[in-house]
């Protein structure tokens, strides 16, 4: 049976099957408004240069960090007035990920995208507020569900009548502080219809294997997303800092801005070629 693949629009941004691959990229966390505007116009300018659809993303509250002490950022009011200040300085879209269900009417208001992180995606509440909203939702595969359990994810979307929906790959559990890729799930979770993202660097995170903090391998950042190109992603996930050794948060498993242009000619190099373009 063939799948009708389903168009996503964020703004003038369409993402699917036959579209440009889109680049979803900025810093882990919102350190300060100064920062995340600088990182901010840095990407826009790489990726206006590579020819890549682009849309910023920081998060405004890292609620899942592996120790109390760890720096969450600014907390939701000050972190959407700085994201909005991105969005309208720049004109690029949006997006953070939202954590709870309180959040979600503040955070549609401003987000072009709202994002469920990995392990609250099978959180109906969530998914339904979020599909309210009318916006566009991205969806994080859990590291703990099988590619093919997302289509239940995506049917709770659905039946809101919002069908703006990306999933993303970033990995699965595999042991203790270690995640690993099964390029299979970008297939398998394409026959929803919907677009796929691979998350490049959370893939290569470590979580928790520096026990109050995430680890990262982020030399693998580079392979792992050519195969991700390779085997059809609609878009990649990067998440990006200018100093990725004194980043607030996941610095070790972020990729460095000075990096990013050599990264997206290659992933352009091999969308040509899988497309055949």
């Amino acid at each position: 049976m063939s799948i009708k693949a389903v168009k996503v629009k964020v703004n003038d941004i369409v993402i699917g099957s036959d579209e440009p691959i889109v680049l979803i990229a900025g810093p882990c966390v919102i350190e300060s408004a100064e920062s995340v505007m600088e990182h901010a116009e840095k990407i826009k300018e790489v990726a206006k240069r590579a020819g890549v659809p682009f849309i910023f993303k920081a998060s405004y509250d890292k609620a899942n960090r592996s120790s109390a002490d760890s720096f969450r950022g600014p907390g939701i009011r000050k972190g959407l007035e700085i994201l909005k200040l991105v969005k309208d300085t720049l004109g690029v879209p949006i997006l953070s990920d939202v954590h709870s269900v309180d959040e979600m009417a503040a955070a549609g208001a401003v987000l072009d995208v709202i994002q469920i992180p990995a392990f609250l995606c099978r959180q109906t509440d969530l998914l339904v507020k979020a599909a309210e909203t009318g916006k566009a939702v991205n969806v994080k595969k859990g590291q703990f569900m099988s590619p093919g359990e997302m289509s239940n994810v995506v049917a709770k979307i659905e039946q809101c009548g919002n069908k703006n929906i990306m999933i993303t790959e970033r990995g699965t559990t595999f042991g203790y502080n270690m995640l690993v890729n099964d390029f299979r799930a970008i297939p398998i979770m394409k026959k929803t219809g919907y677009p796929v993202i691979y998350d490049a660097t959370h893939s290569v995170q470590m979580p928790g294997g520096k026990g109050t903090s995430s680890g990262g391998e982020s030399e693998y950042i580079l392979p792992l997303s050519r195969a991700a190109v390779a085997a059809g992603c609609d878009g990649l996930f990067v998440e990006v800092h200018m100093s990725p050794e004194n980043a607030k948060s996941d610095g070790p498993n972020m990729l460095k801005l000075d990096l990013l242009e050599d990264y997206l000619t290659q992933m352009l190099s091999i969308e040509k070629a899988v497309k055949k373009i």
